[in-house]
């Protein structure tokens, strides 16, 4: 029996991984399949994704170090590794100003594995608040003008256009925007959800596991001009930091996390940059993950949204921070730097920095400026 996997696409805080999440759940729970998720980064390890999808109790495995565009065999192999687990359903992603995973995994998998997998539509999750860039309004939300080249160019190589995040928008609001979408693309199917409050997940549930992908080549401008001017404006910063209390008194480490993302956000602020999509992630433990904190910051200008907080007081912690920024990398390693050491003056706790890597887009994490570190 043939495994049936999906590529999810979307810009930077559409809400990939709450969807993928919400997809495997719906599937698990009416017993479509048994669902799992391969999450993909860029950078080396230590990826809020990945540890999210797990705490949230569905199967995964982690795929970093690359784009799956660029790295076949390992897609493959791990693809067969969820497959000897138990899963007949995969959903992966890739990095949220990726694009090219129509040529580059689809039609690869197409090729060289057609037995073995069915290809469910790929599908591109946007949001009400990116879009809005390249909407009649042309929404300033404080990002490079570059970065509407990816978001067009994500939709465009879909063969589904998911809105999420409805819960946001009134239902006159999501109703232009899904007709500006079908005005642009009147072929491709656009549905829409909360993934975050269940709305319409199984409608777009029940159209993946009954469609399949037209796997066809599609001209979206890859590799241009256009497409390496956006790539250019970003830059990828991963970090984890262990935080100790020094009297060894128990912490509400929400409060420190709040003023984690406050600081990061004045240091933005102060460089004239910004952050597509910050994420931090916590978790009592790597192994039981039964208290845990998810939480993230699409920009500047947005407040925080909180998939989870912690329900108890620790003395100390380990947090993951991942930034997708439009940011100088080594900017951007200094305000983290400079707000990590504002909160451990604050609570007076000591601060150990076990990975950190930082590098620009282009880079693909070679060369990159602020290699791995292991103390």
């Amino acid at each position: 029996m043939k495994t049936k996997y999906m590529v999810t696409s979307g810009f930077l805080g559409a809400g990939k991984t709450t969807s993928m999440i919400a997809f495997s759940r719906d599937i698990n729970r009416r017993k479509r399949g048994n669902a799992a998720i391969l999450a993909n980064d860029l950078g080396a390890g230590n990826i809020v994704d990945a540890e999210f999808c797990a705490a949230a109790g569905v199967m995964t495995l982690p795929i970093s170090g690359g784009c799956i565009c660029y790295q076949h065999e390992n897609l493959v192999g791990k693809l067969r590794q969820l497959k000897t687990a138990g899963a007949d359903v995969i959903f992966s992603d890739i990095p949220g100003c990726g694009i090219g995973a129509m040529d580059h995994v689809y039609l690869e998998l197409e090729e060289k594995e057609k037995d073995e997998f069915d290809l469910m539509p790929f599908t591109c999750i946007v949001d009400p608040e990116r879009i809005r860039m390249i909407m009649p309004e042309q929404a300033d939300i404080n990002l490079p003008e570059e970065m509407k080249f990816l978001l067009d160019a994500q939709m465009a190589e879909a063969d589904l256009i998911v809105l999420n995040k409805i819960d946001t928008v009134s239902e006159k609001e999501a109703r232009s925007i899904v007709e500006f979408i079908k005005g642009i693309y009147p072929k491709t199917p656009v549905m829409t959800m909360s993934a975050m409050k269940g709305d319409g997940v199984s409608q777009v549930v029940d159209f993946l596991l009954e469609n399949k992908s037209s796997a066809e080549h599609r001209e979206i401008g890859y590799e241009s001009q256009a497409f390496i001017d956006a790539e250019n404006q970003l830059s990828w910063f991963n970090t984890r930091v262990y935080m100790q209390q020094r009297e060894e008194k128990n912490l509400d480490f929400n409060l420190v996390i709040a003023d984690l993302f406050e600081g990061i956000r004045e240091g933005l602020k102060k460089h004239n940059s910004n952050v597509p999509h910050l994420k931090m992630f916590a978790a009592d433990s790597d192994e039981e993950l039964t208290d845990f904190f998810k939480a993230s910051l699409i920009g500047v200008d947005y407040d925080v949204e909180y998939d989870r907080r912690l329900e108890r007081k620790y003395n100390a912690l380990s947090l993951i921070i991942n930034a997708r920024c439009a940011a100088d990398p080594v900017v951007m390693a200094d305000i983290v730097d400079e707000a990590v050491e504002a909160v451990s003056e604050k609570y007076n706790m000591k601060v150990r920095t076990f990975f950190m890597e930082t590098f620009g887009m282009m880079e693909d994490g070679k060369g990159n400026i602020g290699k791995a570190s292991r103390y």
